[in-house]
């Protein structure tokens, strides 16, 4: 049996998904800490996402899907906490009518003429970005909900799918909720 965080008895409480944001210094092993973190824990990291998101305040964000109960959620955000160039931490649920959620993916295609004209035509009506083409091949863009993606990449595999990358889902609360750090500057 698998010493998890996510094996103990879920029976009372179910596992959520939630999108977790971390704002920490842009400095060499922070993303390894937070890393180190989960896993040290048991807790799984389904996705992440980093970029530096402040250059002037050397600030970068830190995107993490993951699992677990509400508790599990709660350890997780105050272990991120005691982490020293971590400035705040926030968890999004899968809520949208509060959040944006969306996610990126590149998706390339290869086949003959036939294959590729049937693979365009499904991309064309999910609205996939055309990045790159030559006769043989063709690489598309899409930024929609990860359950979009995944239905597309169902009705897109018969036609010549060859390679997919995706960014994990990016979050953000809707209206004019932002969130600030210590000093009240918006993160």
């Amino acid at each position: 049996m698998s010493k998890s965080a996510y094996s103990t008895n879920t029976t009372e409480e179910k596992l959520e998904r939630v999108i977790i944001v971390a704002w920490v210094d842009n400095e060499t092993g922070v993303l390894a800490r937070v890393s180190g973190l989960f896993s040290g824990r048991g807790y799984n990291i389904e996705s992440l996402a980093v970029a530096e998101v402040d250059e002037e305040r050397n600030i970068s964000r830190i995107t993490i899907a993951t699992n677990g109960t509400k508790l599990v959620i709660e350890q997780i955000k105050a272990q991120l906490l005691k982490l020293v160039p971590v400035h705040k931490v926030a968890d999004f649920k899968i809520d949208l009518d509060k959040s944006v959620f969306k996610e990126l993916a590149l998706i390339k295609f290869i086949g003959d003429a036939e294959v590729l004209k049937r693979a365009e035509e499904i991309c064309i009506d999910f609205k996939g970005e055309f990045l790159d083409k030559t006769p043989q091949s063709f690489i598309i863009q899409l930024v929609k909900k990860r359950s979009e993606i995944n239905n597309f990449i169902k009705k897109a595999k018969p036609y010549g799918l060859a390679s997919i990358t995706r960014s994990g889902p990016l979050a953000m609360s809707k209206g004019s909720e932002t969130i600030k750090d210590n000093k009240g500057k918006i993160l």
